[in-house]
């Protein structure tokens, strides 16, 4: 089932298997953190404007936007 970070299940492990957006800079952003296709990432709350998620143990709060662009 293919869906983005928005709808993921909180506390659930999820493969990113790809990042939508056209905004290299964007890319770039999400790579430094290690969000790319084949990383692990998992969801740990959702918040109103976004969500919290952790990523090669670390934690980020992302926005809606940055969430919509993960697919898993």
């Amino acid at each position: 089932m293919v869906m983005n970070l928005k709808d993921a299940i909180e506390g659930r492990e999820y493969i990113i298997s790809s990042i939508e957006t056209d905004d290299e800079e964007l890319n770039s952003f999400l790579f430094s953190l290690g969000c790319y296709s084949g990383e692990a990432i998992t969801v740990i709350s959702h918040l109103k404007g976004g969500c919290v998620v952790s990523i090669k143990d670390s934690r980020y709060n992302i926005d809606n936007q940055l969430a919509e662009a993960i697919i898993v």
